[in-house]
Parts: structure tokens; sequence; C-alpha cells
């Protein structure tokens, strides 16, 4: 895909409308790259004006702060925050909320002050203007789609309605799991556990939050965070359950959708 790089349009001295922030996960994740395509798919059948920074683009450091590394977050936040605002950056969009969170309300803190807006919430601002226009007889009319609440998007920015509003714009039928909004349950990912072992138990987060989903009876898990999507994939491969049920990004979930 051909994808514009801020440092082209700065150098004809155009700016983007939005920075799309792709994160680690969208960059270099096989399974989160498509995630990535889907979005920027529909960025170009909207004709929006956007940009990535490509390489310049570093870890925003949410995982260092969250195990407990301080020193290294800051080191990588100070790098982001002076390309970002070397280039007069005003408004980010990310498929991500860890990006999201971190660069919404620790970034200011350390001169980084921008607009950051979820994916999910930049959707639901198109589908309200109508430049994303669903087809008629879309494919996921009338299936049944289960949603997770991701808990950085989730209880930690209070952003439920906006992935509701455009999963229902998708003539779905939604239904809730029993632990859903400000009672969901965390993916098993969350506060850097992706990054190592867990804990001893009796069973995986991750597999109690798919069964969770998989008692909904749905087809689809919609997710909206690619830490989310790679547990919630795992949680089905061991439940034997990936034939009857598939993990879809909510960015998926709408290309695949629109006309």
């Amino acid at each position: 895909m051909k994808i514009p790089l801020m440092s082209e349009l700065h150098a004809n001295q155009e700016s983007p409308d939005i920075l799309f922030w792709v994160g680690c996960a969208g960059s270099f994740d096989q399974r989160a790259q498509k995630i990535t395509r889907a979005f920027i798919s529909i960025l170009n059948k909207v004709q929006i004006k956007y940009a990535i920074l490509g390489k310049e683009e570093a870890c925003t450091g949410d995982p260092a702060r969250r195990a407990g590394n301080e020193f290294l977050f800051q080191m990588m936040a100070y790098q982001n925050i002076q390309t970002l605002n070397n280039y007069g950056i005003k408004k980010i969009v990310t498929a991500c909320p860890h990006c999201f969170n971190v660069m919404k309300n620790e970034y200011p803190e350390l001169g980084g002050n921008y607009e950051v807006i979820h994916h999910t919430v930049f959707l639901q601002q198109l589908i309200d203007e109508g430049k994303i226009k669903m087809k008629e007889e879309g494919g996921f009319k009338g299936k049944r789609i289960t949603y997770h609440d991701s808990c950085y998007l989730g209880r930690a920015n209070n952003i439920y309605e906006a992935p509701r509003k455009v999963l229902e714009a998708l003539d779905a039928e939604l239904v809730e799991m029993k632990h859903c909004r400000s009672k969901g349950m965390c993916c098993g990912a969350g506060g850097a556990q992706m990054w190592k072992e867990e804990e001893k138990g009796n069973i995986r987060i991750n597999q109690k939050r798919t069964e969770d989903a998989i008692a909904t009876g749905a087809g689809i898990i919609a997710a909206a965070c690619p830490y989310c999507n790679t547990m919630l994939t795992d949680g089905l491969k061991n439940n034997e359950k990936e034939p009857e049920a598939e993990v879809l990004d909510i960015a998926e979930l709408v290309n695949a959708s629109m006309e």
C-alpha cells in the first residue's frame, strides 16, 4: 500500500488532517497489520488527508511505564514528543487503546499536547457525518456480534458508546457479555501483562474472558485493541471454538461493509 509519510508532506510544505499513529502491534504483528490495512483502506475511501511517521515512529513507552521502567518510558516519550512537535502535529488517530491512553493522558505532562482520538470514535464521527456509507446488504446484517470492552478504552477513558454505535450501523445483532462496559473484564494483556508469565491460578484470564464471549452465542467477537485481539484469538484456540467464532477489529468490520 502506498501510504503518505509525514516527512514527504512536510517537505512539500503540506500538513495532513490527521496523523495516523500505527503503534508497535499495528506495524510488526502480522495479525494487527490487517487492522492497520483495513483502517488505511477506510481513510482512502473517505478521502481523508492523512500521514504516518513511518520509521520516525517509536513505541510510546506505555509497556515500559506499566512494567515499572519510568526512565525508559520518559526517554521514549520525549523522543516521540520532539518528533510530533517538530512537525506541528495537532490531531492523532490510533487503533491502539494503549497508545491512545498514554498520549492523551500522560504525554501532556511531558510537553506533548495533542487531540488524540481512538479509531472507534473517529469511525463513529465519519458515520454520523455521512462520510461512511454501508452497503445495503452488508456481510454482517443480522449476524450476532459481541463486543469486548478494552480496559484502556472503557474503564480508563469512559469510551463505551462509540464502538457500539459503529457496530449498530452494520445492522448486526449486538449481544452483550455478562461482564461488559464498566464491569468489563481484562483480556489478560493489559498493564504489561502481555510481556510476562502469568501468576499461578486455575484458569488463564484470556480463557475466562473468551468463555464469556462464547456464552453469548456470537459468531463474531468485535475488539478495538490489538492486544485484546491476540488474547481473545488465543482463547478461541484453547477452547477449540475457532471455526465457530472469530475475532475481528471494528475497523475490519467497517471496511468489509463499506460501499
